[in-house]
């Protein structure tokens, strides 16, 4: 694309939100492609794939079709209009979908027989098989069924959110068909029933698994489920319901309630996509269209089997051989155990590269908190904590040994409203102050501070980070940890909660970035910056890594960096509606991806500032919602030897990816790149791992 002096609003500079999202998961398809990662890894890659795909419907798509319904007129930047991008989605997915049972059926499971793991239909059972299954259904599974008719006596039955179901037609003995459905009882038992160990011995030996599809063991048995009628054929098939709803919180007195509610109203949302066996008749897939309300644009006829998020089952297989080969986190010295993290921070600051460094210091920071006599209060955001969470168990703790607790949990945090409403549940319990957010805003940044009476006075500790106070993500998502007892970050970190907890208004920080008051602005002033410099010194250049990047405002900027002739390195895993390379544009701008082993989840934004150089780490992508409709953070990396190990070892690794890496072109689509070098290929994220603690400076303790 050559077309130069292009205004900023012109919808040619601009790609396209949903097919750019569709681009990055084709990314993770393409992971359970990759021959050279192990087996079951694979497996994982395609679960992750089936599971995003569920999450685009039930978020983004909803959202296309309620704009479509009312008739909204507003495009986005790039012009489409919500017909046109749900007709481009589907475009767009249904070779991906091909793909998907391509992979799963001839690139994974002829391979995962060989190594002892046999996913049979029923059909392929042996008698002996049968039989055992025959068992497992009549004592387990029958007892839970419950098929339900459609016929003028029956109302056509509620078909929950991402449930499998059976679609049956049964014949009486008048010759008359009738239509049932049976949900398959995912939530009791495995996808993938494991058959019973045929041998009499009573051993499980994960090496040889004989598995069977728990939809194919009920379609096996429905003459027990229809006494008396001819079951003439079964297909399965899956609703995914519109679960973007939104929580109105100025209208709710009590938001914990009414987030419950929200909770339950999701799984009655309009259905959005029917995914249906490719075997299903006509007949029954125009049924389900006229009961469901939904147009046959919405219905996919896709292969055996249908939702393949469940595959992720798999991971529990006791098979080593077939999973990435562990590795041990790095730990600064100062943090090793027994060792006083207080005194470390205070030596000087410390920086984590999760899931490189380990993040028991996070969890040893608080535990040491909650038992340290001299510490007066805890205060922490928590976005999503995951289950059996080390850091709530800490919070209580610290409770219980009378230190004042005060926790942001964010209810509103999309498929995690649940797991956070019974943690906040729990911390109430023991007396901990839980606020559940702000009213407007969604709280994503992630803080914590503790307070602490010392010789010289009371000083704060901070722990500021690109990700969640999650134990279990933070061994599979990159993101970064600072601690720091910096005056200056104490004093905007105090009243930032100070707004979070009551009715402080702060509009203006010493050294922190905080949306929706001064983030945008002050990442646009920062790129205004680097232009001046560039005009007197030719040396400009950004380097911004983040998981999406959206905000028509900031895209502006970096095109004017661009065209003033600014280098512009960006490094964006998930969406970029930025169109690079086009002449007089966006000719100096590069754009990457890396989806790998691990998902790449830190935000880095670095300025040359003319050799002043400036590091900011947060949580905070460049999108609207991150700006405007949320609290977020970014902080600054001070620290010389610290940010240096971000500028010069971190960050250039991840530029010059060969392996994981994409490069996005002007048109939208993604190349790999090819080594450039005599090295040879390199994979950052292994050469992250095998060369992990570099960028700790552990001569300093």
């Amino acid at each position: 694309m050559d077309t130069p002096n292009l205004p900023a609003d012109n919808p040619s500079l601009y790609i396209n939100r949903e097919l750019s999202w569709i681009r990055f998961n084709h990314h993770v398809l393409d992971e359970a492609l990759d021959e050279t990662h192990p087996l079951l890894e694979r497996v994982k890659f395609l679960a992750i794939f089936a599971n995003n795909l569920d999450e685009f419907f039930m978020v983004r798509v909803s959202g296309l079709q309620r704009q479509l319904a009312k008739g909204v007129l507003k495009s986005p930047p790039d012009g489409m209009t919500p017909g046109q991008q749900l007709e481009a989605i589907r475009q767009m997915l249904i070779p991906e979908l091909e793909a998907q049972y391509y992979t799963w059926h001839e690139k994974i499971l002829p391979r995962l027989d060989v190594a002892g793991i046999h996913v049979h239909m029923y059909a392929g059972l042996s008698d002996e098989q049968k039989n055992a299954v025959h068992m497992f259904f009549v004592n387990e599974i029958f007892p839970v069924l419950t098929p339900l008719a459609f016929d003028s006596s029956h109302p056509f039955p509620f078909i929950s959110n991402l449930s499998l179901n059976l679609a049956i037609i049964i014949r009486d003995q008048a010759k008359k068909e009738y239509f049932a459905r049976v949900k398959v009882p995912t939530n009791l038992f495995s996808r993938l029933v494991r058959i019973p160990d045929l041998c009499g011995n009573g051993r499980i030996n994960d090496s040889e698994v004989h598995l069977v599809y728990l939809e194919e063991i009920i379609a096996a048995h429905l003459d027990m489920l229809f006494p008396g009628l001819e079951v003439i054929a079964s297909f399965p098939f899956r609703i995914t319901r519109d679960a973007d709803l939104e929580i109105e919180v100025d209208e709710a007195s009590d938001l914990l309630t009414t987030v419950e509610e929200i909770m339950e109203q999701r799984a009655k949302g309009k259905a959005v996509r029917i995914e249906v066996d490719h075997s299903m008749h006509d007949g029954i897939c125009h049924m389900l269209e006229k009961k469901l309300g939904i147009s046959p644009s919405m219905l996919y006829r896709i292969g055996h089997p249908v939702g393949m998020a469940d595959f992720m089952q798999l991971l529990a297989l006791d098979r080593p051989d077939l999973k990435d080969i562990p590795f041990l986190p790095s730990l600064p010295s100062d943090l090793s155990e027994g060792k006083d993290i207080f005194s470390a921070i205070r030596h000087h600051n410390i920086l984590l590269y999760h899931p490189y460094d380990s993040f028991s210091p996070v969890v040893n920071f608080l535990r040491q908190a909650a038992h340290d006599p001299d510490v007066l209060a805890i205060k922490i955001t928590l976005y999503r904590v995951g289950s059996n969470s080390p850091v709530v168990n800490a919070l209580m703790e610290a409770r219980e040994n009378g230190k004042a607790v005060a926790a942001l949990i964010e209810l509103k945090a999309r498929f995690d409203e649940e797991n956070n409403i019974g943690w906040a549940r729990a911390l109430e319990h023991e007396g901990v102050h839980v606020v559940y957010g702000v009213v407007g805003l969604k709280v994503h940044a992630k803080l914590c501070m503790i307070v602490r009476r010392e010789k010289d006075g009371i000083r704060r500790y901070m722990h500021l980070g690109t990700g969640n106070y999650n134990a279990t993500t933070s061994r599979i998502y990159t993101d970064f940890g600072l601690f720091t007892c910096d005056k200056v970050i104490g004093e905007d970190v105090a009243n930032l909660f100070n707004f979070l907890t009551g009715y402080a208004r702060i509009e203006n920080y010493q050294k922190l970035l905080v949306a929706p008051v001064t983030l945008r602005n002050g990442i646009i002033d920062r790129i205004g910056r680097e232009i001046s410099r560039h005009q007197k010194h030719g040396d400009g250049h950004l380097i911004f890594k983040m998981n999406a990047l959206v905000d028509p405002v900031c895209i502006g900027a970096l095109y004017r960096a661009s065209e003033a002739g600014v280098k512009v390195d960006l490094q964006v895993r998930g969406i970029c509606c930025l169109r690079p390379g086009i002449s007089g544009v966006s000719g100096n701008i590069t754009v990457s991806a890396i989806v790998g082993r691990f998902l790449e989840h830190a935000r880095i934004y670095y300025f040359h500032n003319g050799g002043d150089e400036e590091v900011l780490l947060g949580s905070a992508d460049l999108m609207p919602r991150n700006l405007d409709r949320r609290v977020e953070v970014l902080f600054p990396v001070e620290d010389p030897d610290m940010r240096r190990a971000i500028i010069y070892t971190i960050l250039p690794v991840q530029l010059q990816d060969t392996v994981k890496i994409r490069t996005l072109k002007s048109d939208g689509r993604y190349e790999r790149r090819e080594p450039e070098n005599e090295r040879g290929p390199l994979n950052a994220q292994v050469w992250l791992v095998e060369h992990r603690g570099i960028w700790h400076n552990d001569s300093r303790s």
